[in-house]
């Protein structure tokens, strides 16, 4: 059974940083694209970022470039996302995503439950 948890998230001044993790289990994640979206209040959940199982390349939104990063470690089958420069308008609840074909907006393969990220003025 493949799960996905996220953990890292909570309430931060804006301009302030988090980093997000998601471990991974029962898949082989070392051949797994991941990645990150979010859904804020009343939006449509939406591409963050994602990291590429061979090569490491990784691909971002354009409201996030910059600020975000996200990186892999395949020994601890975890995939963090480094988040910094926070604004009011990143907050949203973030769900991790593993994908063993896509690797950008369209990846669907299984998805954590998510974990709240709430930034303040």
């Amino acid at each position: 059974q493949v799960q996905l948890v996220e953990s890292g998230g909570g309430l931060v001044q804006a301009g302030g940083s988090l980093r997000l993790s998601c471990a991974a289990s029962g898949l082989t994640f070392s051949m797994y694209n991941m990645g990150w979206f979010r859904q804020g209040p009343g939006k449509e959940r939406e591409f963050v970022a994602s990291i590429r199982w061979i090569g490491g390349s990784t691909y971002y939104a354009d409201t996030v470039k910059g600020r975000f990063t996200i990186s892999r470690d395949n020994a601890k089958k975890t995939v963090y996302l480094q988040m910094n420069s926070l604004k009011p308008e990143d907050t949203a609840v973030y769900y991790c995503a593993a994908d063993s074909g896509s690797w950008g907006r369209n990846m669907n393969d299984y998805w954590g439950r998510g974990t709240q990220v709430t930034v303040s003025l």
